[in-house]
């Protein structure tokens, strides 16, 4: 019998340790362990809970310290933080389990020497659970949402405090999946009723082909993933793509590509034209080739090229897709460990978003149109990058702009602007 509070331990340190991706961390934990359906919901919401929380709990659980945080061990630290997210988010777990589990958890590892001290913290706790600060000021905000203080004053910036509390409690919700049909190979109603036809809970989107499954659903495991009939994408992302408008032939570039959603939708649209799709990664260029093929689209050729610099080589095209590298800033509730990164070099993001949507127009035909879009909110790396641009290039016009907002969309942040070459 797994334990699954160890998994999701295990997990968190991973995490903490090597700054990995929430997503591939956590499956790679699933996998190595032989997680069954039944356990992986609970494994999922203490992992991601944790990570979603941090900031709160650690904030909870420093109240009942005499040192600081940052010099406990690893083991210690990540028990107490799971034993304290369930006792103040998790209802249904009794007092009783969250503790002695986690008490267990440091029992049963090279840290046992401090399975009495968290024992002490916790039983602290209960006796005396701290009160969150209820006010809007940023320190305020950061222990209430568990979000970094930094983010926090840059959406202030942007959008003032009322929509960056929208933002923040976003953040907090749990997303649900949102998937793309490959429409030339399914129709999306017979994707639809071969999906509830299993009892798996299933909507259509306002979006054509787009289709919205519950949280916690394994994509991976569904015949319908393994038969290429569908590829993950976010309704922000598919919508960008729509709006490129493009035609059954066109020539596609996809400058960023991986792991390759907009490309495999572009790929739908296009048909019998082609999709080029670059990465500056060999093994993420693999992803978006295997990606391909397991969709069956023998339109999308994947290269390794750096973005940044022309390659006349790849001849010119009717549409491309610029969806720059960025802070990731609108999609934390998807990748909470965003909010711990310390080392974002705005300046030289920004530059390198700049360079890249200078480089695009080289490859543009006339009358050909330009996709630049992020999965950040910040407008220093959106409507100022794009604006920009038409300041220093003449011939181009902006077609269509939008900021995806929780507030107004309902959706992950986004941002996409078409730029079409007059």
């Amino acid at each position: 019998m797994i334990n699954q509070r160890k998994i999701a331990l295990d997990a968190l340190i991973a995490v903490g340790e090597n700054y990995g991706f929430s997503n591939i961390v956590l499956n790679n934990a699933l996998q190595s362990n032989g997680v069954s359906n039944e356990d992986k919901p609970f494994i999922t919401a203490l992992f991601y809970g944790v990570l979603d929380r941090r900031m709160t709990v650690d904030y909870c659980i420093s109240r009942f310290l005499k040192k600081p945080l940052e010099k406990m061990a690893p083991v210690t630290l990540n028990a107490l933080r799971l034993a304290v997210f369930q006792l103040l988010f998790m209802d249904r777990v009794p007092q009783s389990a969250a503790v002695n589990e986690s008490v267990n958890l440091v029992k049963n590892s090279k840290e046992r020497y401090n399975a009495a001290f968290t024992n002490a913290v916790l039983r602290s706790f209960l006796r005396n659970k701290p009160e969150l600060p209820g006010d809007n000021s940023v320190s305020s905000l950061k222990i209430r949402y568990s979000c970094p203080e930094w983010i926090i004053e840059s959406f202030i910036n942007d959008y003032g405090t009322d929509e960056t509390v929208v933002l923040l409690e976003h953040f907090l919700s749990v997303p649900k999946i949102t998937v793309r049909v490959n429409t030339s190979a399914i129709s999306e109603t017979d994707f639809i009723s071969a999906l509830s036809g299993r009892g798996i809970n299933v909507s259509r989107a306002e979006l054509g082909g787009c289709v919205i499954l519950d949280a916690g659903t394994d994509t991976q495991s569904l015949e319908e993933y393994k038969n290429g009939l569908f590829h993950v994408q976010d309704i922000p992302s598919q919508t960008a793509v729509k709006m490129l408008d493009i035609k059954t032939g066109d020539r596609v570039l996809d400058m960023c590509a991986s792991p390759g959603g907009k490309s495999f939708t572009a790929a739908q649209y296009a048909l019998c034209g082609q999709v080029v799709s670059c990465d500056i990664h060999e093994n993420r260029v693999k992803l978006i080739s295997d990606g391909a093929a397991r969709l069956k689209l023998s339109n999308v050729t994947a290269l390794v090229r750096d973005s940044r610099v022309f390659d006349e080589t790849l001849g010119k095209f009717d549409k491309i897709i610029c969806d720059a590298p960025c802070s990731g800033l609108g999609v934390i509730r998807r990748k909470p460990e965003i909010k711990y990164k310390k080392d974002i070099d705005f300046s030289l993001l920004q530059k390198t978003q700049r360079e890249i949507l200078n480089n695009a127009v080289n490859y543009l035909k006339d009358n050909g149109a330009l996709l630049y879009s992020t999965c950040t909110l910040r407008r220093g790396e959106n409507e100022e990058t794009v604006d920009t641009f038409l300041e220093s290039h003449s011939g181009f016009e902006k077609t269509f702009e939008h900021t995806f907002l929780p507030s107004t969309d309902s959706t992950d942040g986004f941002y996409c602007a078409v730029i079409k070459r007059r």
